[in-house]
């Protein structure tokens, strides 16, 4: 249901994407799709959030919102960029583990708490729309694949995630520098990103998918841009008993804070030297199946530790993920041993790193491979 709902969603556009042109898995994905159906029904629960996941919604917000409530009465400068620290690992575990799953419609199936809750992005600097958009569609459809993939597209060109993207010279020392550009993800959001998003997207008729104008999207932006910064900068710098510039500095923390951790479990999970990527042949077709793509181009990290797991939002669980986006991540878990044995029963990858940090050491050996003009083409046929 999931993939049609996306094929339906890019053929309603001018956006021009590249089609799956292989169903030699169609056995796999049924069978699967079957297999996880089948464990729901049987344990007789709902694909969608538990109490634990209210839970953590909870934990999550409180975590961002109530230091930066806190600072307002706190004059003690040290402890002011404590707390806007804190308020940065927050506002990461409500972008992993809470807007995430409703922006997916995860969350629930009720369509009103999954828009409220993935509305929380809105004072987080970001935009739900342009993210189901780069998220949801581009990024889950065409997973790796350079020129639609926006995931694998830096925003700045010293950085290079794809061999089919060009090479720069500068290049040869991204696996040094990149880590230092990383803190810089939601700051983005806030300051350029969704306003250039806006327009391409508009472009390409994927704004218009959402049932949204340019003028009309543009607005929600500058709106929610404008209550962010009254509540986040101009409040805090009104009210707090310290200097303006412990704020200024206080929030770019909290960003810094924020962005690193998000980069550091995303890139992990698709841009490491086992993953694949591709693109269009002359006929603009991927030579691929759908279904099987996400295997190819996606990876686990970490799994065995439940306490890292919970705190990132199931995210370690990537493979799951990307292969089930509308079952919330408290079920990850539990469905990735059928996910692993029937992707080894038809002899298809299920690649996993045994922990968090060694994922980010082949994700840095992987930055230091595309960082040579020579780089072999990760595809796969």
């Amino acid at each position: 249901m999931y993939d049609q709902l996306v094929y339906l969603y890019t053929m309603r556009t001018t956006f021009k994407s590249p089609r799956f042109s292989l169903n030699t898995n169609q056995d796999f994905a049924r069978v699967l799709n079957e297999r996880v159906s089948q464990y729901f029904s049987q344990k007789n629960k709902s694909k969608h959030a538990n109490a634990s996941m209210v839970f953590k919604t909870l934990f999550m917000l409180s975590l961002y919102l109530f230091p930066l409530v806190t600072l307002l009465w706190v004059s003690n400068p040290w402890i002011s960029l404590l707390l806007w620290f804190i308020a940065g690992i927050g506002m990461a575990g409500v972008g992993l583990s809470v807007m995430h799953d409703a922006n997916h419609g995860a969350y629930s199936s009720n369509r009103f708490v999954n828009k409220m809750v993935g509305g929380v992005l809105n004072i987080i600097g970001g935009n739900p729309t342009n993210w189901k958009i780069q998220h949801n569609v581009l990024h889950h459809t065409f997973t790796n694949v350079d020129g639609y993939d926006e995931d694998i597209a830096p925003p700045i060109p010293i950085l290079r995630f794809s061999p089919h993207s060009a090479w720069k010279p500068v290049h040869k020392y991204q696996h040094i520098y990149a880590w230092f550009f990383y803190p810089l993800m939601t700051i983005m959001w806030y300051l350029t990103k969704d306003y250039k998003q806006a327009i391409r997207y508009h472009k390409q008729g994927l704004t218009a998918s959402q049932g949204l104008t340019l003028s009309q999207h543009l607005f929600n932006i500058i709106f929610w841009k404008v209550v962010y910064t009254l509540l986040f900068i101009v409040i805090p710098i009104w009210l707090a008993p310290v200097s303006w510039y412990v704020i200024v500095i206080g929030f770019i923390l909290m960003q810094c804070v924020a962005g690193l951790l998000l980069s550091l479990i995303f890139q992990p999970a698709h841009v490491i030297p086992d993953t694949q990527f591709q693109r269009p042949d002359d006929s603009g077709d991927l030579q691929a199946d759908a279904k099987v793509h996400q295997l190819f181009t996606t990876a686990n990290f970490g799994v065995k530790s439940r306490w890292f797991t919970w705190l990132v939002g199931g995210l370690n669980f990537q493979v799951e993920h990307h292969l089930f986006p509308t079952i919330c991540h408290v079920h990850y878990r539990a469905i990735s041993e059928i996910v692993k044995k029937t992707a080894q029963e038809y002899n298809l990858p299920y690649y996993a790193n045994r922990t968090f940090f060694s994922a980010i050491k082949e994700h840095g050996r992987m930055l230091k491979m595309l960082g040579q003009k020579d780089c072999p083409e990760f595809v796969h046929l």
